[in-house]
């Protein structure tokens, strides 16, 4: 009888060791999947626009992968991928007097500020600001008043736009990530 009890114990050791190891290994993976760099200037950015830090790193994800020298084929700069019409405007609104797109805190400012404007532009509705980011005010709004998406975004998946499409779906399961990651 003692022998089964030792035998159980040993399997139950066992399996604990295994199970916090297979967790130890999934953070692991996770951790470096969706990092959290630039988080001094994401924490700054998100408190002076009152947003969520776990949207800036979800954006940054999907925009740039943490790549503060990529530009895009449509000439969208760092990590934030902001156009530089639209950079210079939003920064004269908050009186930014030079703009270095691949400098990592002008990025995350502008692009953190530029965010926050769509979102009051959208009464706080993620789903449309993020969309907006991608594809532009003018286009979601066309897309809107054509019937095509909702005003409240609740039919995200009619976005026409193949890669807008699949764009607010990866920053909605980054968002999630990034969500569960600072929970922990």
């Amino acid at each position: 009888m003692i022998s089964i009890v030792k035998k159980i114990v040993k399997i139950t050791l066992i399996v604990t060791i295994i199970i916090i190891f297979a967790c130890s290994i999934y953070n692991f993976i996770l951790n470096r999947l969706y990092p959290d760099e630039f988080s001094e200037y994401v924490y700054e950015y998100s408190e002076k626009y009152n947003i969520e830090g776990a949207w800036i790193f979800a954006l940054i994800k999907a925009e740039s992968n943490f790549d503060p020298n990529i530009v895009s084929q449509s000439g969208a700069i760092g990590l934030m991928q902001l156009m530089e019409n639209t950079a210079t405007e939003v920064a004269n609104d908050i009186g930014m007097k030079t703009v270095d797109l691949a400098e990592p805190k002008c990025n995350i400012e502008i692009g953190t500020k530029y965010f926050s404007t769509l979102l009051k532009y959208y009464n706080n509705n993620y789903y449309l600001a993020i969309t907006a980011y991608n594809a532009g005010i003018g286009t979601v709004t066309k897309w809107i008043d054509n019937g095509i998406i909702k005003s409240d975004g609740s039919n995200i998946e009619n976005i026409p736009y193949k890669e807008t499409n699949t764009y607010v779906r990866k920053v909605l399961n980054n968002y999630k990530i990034y969500k569960e990651l600072k929970n922990k």
